[in-house]
């Protein structure tokens, strides 16, 4: 067993799962054991939801500069400790390092700027009488907490892509990584960069 032990992040804090279970994480380019993840059940799923839901009733009120600057500091935390992230996700997926930092890295970056600019300019359409008397409108609102899950293959890349848009939204998230890759999802907390989850 490696000493690395990933915790799940529930309200923004690293806690084990409700048993304490763990399972061995395996580097695929080496076959060696390099962390312990956070074998997670029902009980933490339900504990991961209702944090979500108490985080959604600020969050949901956010105001678009709000989300805004809280993805563009993700993007900052992400930038700056880039080494760290690509060391990580290497290990994590067994990639090589240089394609990693090459391929990968940078587009998460940019997508997390992208919805932060996005978070700006969501809006509605004005309204229309498209039936006799009636007045159609379209309100743009978060919908609350939306589950999400990310495959293996770029557990970094589609981490970003699902909660970025939802982020962005002014949802809350609560993200279950493949069990295989979780490595790149339970560091953001330890960089505090964690939003909503």
């Amino acid at each position: 067993m490696a000493d690395l032990r990933f915790r799940n992040i529930v309200n923004g804090a690293a806690v084990d799962a409700a048993d304490g279970a763990t399972y061995d994480l395996i580097n695929p380019a080496t076959g060696e054991v390099y962390a312990a993840a956070p074998a997670s059940k029902a009980e933490d799923v339900d504990r991961a939801m209702k944090a979500a839901e108490s985080a959604f009733e600020d969050w949901g009120d956010s105001t678009p500069a709000e989300r805004q600057k809280a993805l563009l500091k993700m993007a900052d935390a992400l930038e700056s400790r880039a080494d760290e992230f690509v060391r990580v996700e290497s290990q994590n997926t067994g990639k090589p390092i240089q394609m990693t930092a090459d391929e990968e890295l940078p587009p998460c970056v940019d997508q997390l700027r992208f919805f932060a600019g996005a978070a700006r300019v969501l809006e509605g359409r004005a309204s229309g009488e498209y039936l006799k008397d009636h007045t159609s409108s379209i309100r743009r609102e978060p919908i609350g907490v939306v589950a999400q899950v990310t495959p293996w293959n770029y557990p970094l890349m589609m981490m970003i892509w699902k909660i970025a848009p939802a982020l962005a939204a002014g949802n809350t998230v609560v993200l279950k990584p493949s069990d295989t890759t979780p490595a790149s999802w339970l560091i953001l907390d330890e960089i505090g960069v964690v939003l909503v989850c």
